[in-house]
């Protein structure tokens, strides 16, 4: 199995404390920033503003990303940064806003269901947001080398690599290689307390706050979390109405 000597469990008291302390912090932060999703849609102007001007706190990023779901899910994108004049631009150098790590099912596009263009996300993707070296790797280069304030772990409703997961473990049966390395990260999230469908859906929430969890205390992101210049937040994709809810 996977292991990381760096989780929060491995930390002294005090530290640990204050990691819990900022993982509430952003938690809350995006309960407030994904709300906007429901809000009426901005003006024009307001809304040009709020796709082009720089982003530089994870409240901003949030605002942003709430925006482009409630344009998403109620059909009304923009598809925004894909002229010639960005791209061109963009050969320059990128400034992503968010970096979001999400799964690699086919219907849960970030760009899509956030409803953004080129240079706007660092998207990793991995089945059922499982961490490992590359992926942590990843997250790291988007918050250290490019700044981007925020890191968005995505989950989804009907995640096909923790219903993996969760049958393996209710019935021993061993699954292909790689397949099976997913699903030993994902093992102790298994809510033990919930049955059939009911049980995959409460682990999918809980693997998603564990990953959270872990990527909030690596020590090189935990120092810029505890300063307010990053938050990590936990949020899940529902299929059936396309919106972005945040797991506290």
């Amino acid at each position: 199995m996977f292991s990381n000597p760096r989780t929060p469990a491995a930390l002294p008291r005090s530290r640990r404390a204050l990691l819990r302390t900022a993982v509430a912090g952003t938690a809350a932060a995006v309960g407030a920033g994904l709300a906007l999703g429901s809000a009426a849609p901005a003006s024009a102007a307001s809304r040009e503003a709020e796709s082009t001007g720089p982003v530089t706190t994870p409240e901003q990023a949030l605002r942003r990303l709430a925006a482009g779901n409630h344009r998403w899910r109620t059909r009304q994108q923009e598809h925004p940064h894909e002229s010639g004049a960005l791209r061109r631009r963009l050969v320059q150098g990128q400034h992503p806003f968010a970096v979001v790590l999400g799964c690699v099912d086919s219907r849960v596009s970030p760009e899509l269901v956030f409803d953004q263009g080129l240079g706007d996300l660092l998207t990793v993707r991995s089945a059922g947001e499982v961490l490992d070296e590359a992926v942590l790797g990843s997250v790291a280069y988007g918050v250290l080398e490019l700044r981007v304030p925020l890191v968005l772990v995505l989950a989804h409703q009907s995640c096909g690599a923790v219903a993996a997961a969760v049958h393996a473990d209710e019935t021993g049966e061993p699954l292909p290689a790689h397949i099976q390395y997913l699903a030993d990260q994902i093992r102790p999230s298994i809510e033990r307390g919930q049955h059939g469908e009911a049980r995959v859906d409460a682990t999918i929430n809980a693997h998603a706050r564990g990953v959270r969890g872990r990527l909030a205390a690596e020590p090189d992101l935990a120092g810029r979390v505890a300063a307010g210049e990053l938050a990590v937040v936990a949020a899940r994709y529902d299929l059936r109405d396309q919106q972005v809810r945040v797991l506290s």
